[in-house]
């Protein structure tokens, strides 16, 4: 007899539609044979699904079995066709009888006795359930509260091969998975990190809410200890909250990959990710073997970080070059092409010389004037032309460090960001995830107009520091920023020497 059972394929960070056929022989040997383009993961999960059935206490057919994995022509990967499979094996012996199986997009890994273990891309998969108007999307119980995310779709989460049974036989009543969403953001929201917490370096704290404000690009410079690292963990502290389509974009990335935690439902703050220098290219932008995203998206909509900036490979960072203006990654190999998103925001920090010192007035550099511009030379001028704010960070002076006097908190920070995002929001007609750091040039040209002393200032330092096209726009923007930030419309000569300081790599 044959049965048709819907489930769902990840490729990439999306899911598309895969339906399993089982086709129970009346005759022959007991054997089974999978066609569809299986890996070898798929190709094992006939001894999976045969154990399975048994340990659940139901019968195997003895007779041969022919598996379809439908559509032929996409490979097809990962353990998440077994549970469909067994279900299938079922159906074709009349064990099951329910009209559910032509409403449901099923998946999950079956255990040798019959438990469901989780897989991955469960949100991708139950946003395809619900593009493709199915009631119902049966899940591990581990993924359930994933994709219970998606709204319009019930999510039955099963722990078993035989209460997936009873449910699709109406004999076992399983509640849907139900979340309550703003409870999540609410709880995502609440950290101990805060920016009053650093000594001193309140320069930095101002960069860094500019940065915030537009979704500049930045690039901080200063000795070991000066605070780089700990300026950034506070950083998504003051950055917009999360809105639900950015979760569902960032938490479906995460997700494909399988780096969502059980416990999670989704991803309600932004990611901030910190891969060390010694990454390769594929592990930065993406690829591999089988396609697969890379630190840029696992960045999708919060933050890359990207310590000793000058000590990752040239041609690594050079890869980044394209996705930070296009705010997508497409890797292109032999067996197909594939684009990820990208919209991040970069935030490197590095050393002013090999050594750490050259800038600190306690400690002599020992580095010589080659070291120093080899040491520099590792970062190409186009890349730095596309980070916006360039950040002095200085060693942090005795009497802040030891002072008892408090910071400029993430609170008050934070509240500037917000209120130059509301402009931005106004400014790019509603657009949520637009910031001036997106503005093309035509746009800059409308929204950044200076008065005469704003454009002598610039065009004197065009000439002094030798700056781009791109430097200039970049100068631009931040000056906008910056104004908005004042909650005026005009970006005054100060707006634009503040922005002109924030290119220091262009003055060295």
């Amino acid at each position: 007899m044959l049965a048709r059972i819907h489930s769902a394929s990840v490729i990439g960070i999306n899911a598309v539609h895969c339906e399993v056929e089982v086709d129970v022989g009346a005759g022959g040997f007991m054997s089974n044979t999978i066609v569809g383009l299986p890996d070898k993961a798929v190709k094992e999960s006939d001894e999976r699904v045969r154990s399975a059935i048994l340990n659940s206490n139901y019968q195997y057919p003895k007779t041969n079995s022919t598996i379809a994995l439908a559509p032929a022509d996409i490979k097809k990967e990962g353990p998440c066709f077994d549970l469909p499979m067994a279900l299938g094996m079922l159906a074709g012996q009349k064990i099951l009888q329910n009209d559910y199986l032509a409403d449901s997009v099923i998946t999950g890994e079956l255990a040798l006795d019959g438990r469901v273990r989780p897989i991955r891309g469960a949100l991708s998969m139950a946003l395809m359930a619900r593009k493709s108007q199915f009631k119902r999307f049966i899940c591990p119980v581990e993924n359930a509260i994933e994709a219970a995310v998606v709204n319009d779709i019930d999510v039955i989460p099963v722990a078993n091969l035989s209460e997936a049974v009873g449910f699709l036989n109406g004999q076992l009543d399983l509640e849907a998975t139900v979340l309550n969403i703003e409870s999540i953001f609410a709880q995502a929201t609440e950290t101990a990190l805060d920016y009053a917490q650093v000594k001193g370096q309140e320069g930095a704290k101002r960069a860094l809410a500019i940065a915030s404000a537009g979704a500049h690009n930045l690039i901080m410079t200063g000795p070991p200890g000066s605070g780089k690292t700990m300026l950034t963990n506070r950083l998504p502290t003051i950055l917009p909250p999360l809105t639900l389509d950015e979760s569902l974009e960032t938490t479906q990335v995460h997700s494909s990959v399988g780096l969502l935690d059980k416990s999670q439902a989704l991803m309600a703050v932004r990611p901030v990710r910190q891969p060390h220098h010694s990454s390769t290219g594929p592990s930065l932008v993406g690829g591999g073997s089988v396609l697969r995203p890379g630190e840029l998206s696992l960045a999708h909509n919060g933050l890359l970080f990207l310590d000793e900036f000058p000590e990752f490979a040239r041609s690594v960072l050079e890869m980044i070059r394209q996705p930070l203006e296009d705010r997508k990654v497409t890797v292109a190999r032999a067996s197909g092409a594939m684009t990820f998103p990208a919209n991040i925001m970069l935030v490197a920090a590095m050393n002013p010389c090999p050594c750490g010192y050259r800038s600190d007035p306690k400690r002599a550099c020992k580095c010589t004037p080659n070291q120093v511009e080899r040491y520099m030379s590792k970062i190409s001028g186009p890349l730095l032309d596309r980070i916006d704010i360039h950040m002095d960070v200085p060693a942090v002076s005795h009497d802040d460090l030891l002072g008892k006097a408090v910071g400029t908190s993430s609170a008050t920070l934070r509240n500037l960001v917000l209120i130059a995002r509301a402009s931005q929001v106004e400014r790019f007609q509603g657009s949520t995830t637009r910031a001036n750091a997106d503005m093309g040039h035509d746009e800059v040209c409308k929204f950044c107009k200076l008065d005469e002393a704003g454009q002598a200032l610039l065009k004197h330092a065009i000439y002094e520091l030798g700056l781009s096209a791109r430097a200039h726009d970049k100068v631009l923007k931040v000056a906008r920023t910056i104004a908005d930030m004042e909650q005026v419309t005009d970006i005054t000569s100060e707006h634009v020497a503040e922005a002109i300081t924030y290119r220091k790599l262009d003055r060295a």
